[in-house]
Order: C-alpha cells, then sequence, then structure tokens
C-alpha cells in the first residue's frame, strides 16, 4: 500500500509524478529543485542559495509526511558541474548531524530539469 504525499508548502511537480510516496514506513521524495514556492521563481542567484532553497524544499516535503532530515537514511545529488561540490557540501551538512548523516551519492548529469545546477532527492525511514 502506498500513500502519496503532496503539499502546497513545497512546489508541485512538473511532470506526472508527486513529491513523495510513502510506502510502509519509508518515504521515497521525488528530486527537488531550487523553486521558490511563493513566487514560483527558481532560486539562482548563487550555487549556495539555489542548494538551501532545494534543502528547504526537501525539509517541507518531509514535514508533509510527519518526518524530518534525521529520518533520511539516503540522499541521492544530481550536480551539473562538479566545481559545486564543495559549496553544496557547505549547505547541505547544515540539515545533517555529521555523525548520523544518511548515505549519498553524488553525480554529476549533462543536465537537470529547468537547467538547473543541483537536483536532490531523499529516502527516509521512520
Amino acid at each position: 500500500m502506498k500513500t502519496i504525499i503532496n503539499t502546497s508548502k513545497a512546489p508541485a511537480p512538473i511532470g506526472p509524478y508527486n513529491q513523495a510516496v510513502l510506502s510502509g514506513n519509508t518515504l521515497y521524495t521525488s528530486g527537488q529543485i531550487a523553486i521558490n514556492v511563493d513566487t514560483g521563481e527558481l532560486v539562482l542567484d548563487s550555487i549556495k542559495a539555489e542548494t538551501k532553497q532545494v534543502m528547504e524544499n526537501l525539509k517541507v516535503v518531509l514535514e508533509a509526511a510527519e518526518m524530518h532530515f534525521e529520518h533520511v537514511v539516503k540522499t541521492s545529488i544530481f550536480i551539473s558541474d562538479m566545481h559545486h561540490f564543495s559549496e553544496i557540501n557547505d549547505i547541505y551538512a547544515q540539515y545533517f548531524d555529521t555523525v548520523s548523516a544518511p548515505a549519498r551519492e553524488t553525480v554529476e548529469v549533462a543536465n537537470l530539469p529547468k537547467f538547473v545546477n543541483v537536483e536532490i532527492s531523499m529516502i527516509a525511514v521512520k
């Protein structure tokens, strides 16, 4: 059985998918990009600002499923340029305790939706 998770506090999906799916105690989030839900505009001022918006979008999706970052067991980060790795890491690290941080991969890709620089998805378990 699966439960669809959608919240108006995060950007609406830009395709035929949901913000997250809860299956049992496991939450699978779709990738989030840096869309400001209040304006509908992309936040592309800097890679740090973009990453912060992505993480804030993920935060509200987790909250809609009554979870938090401490529930996250796995993240996938897709970036357009590996040279941004350390700046993305600086922001990402603000959301996790280093000792209990989730497993993760970071992959450089040719393009991302709306040609953004970073997209992150998560798996969380209650």
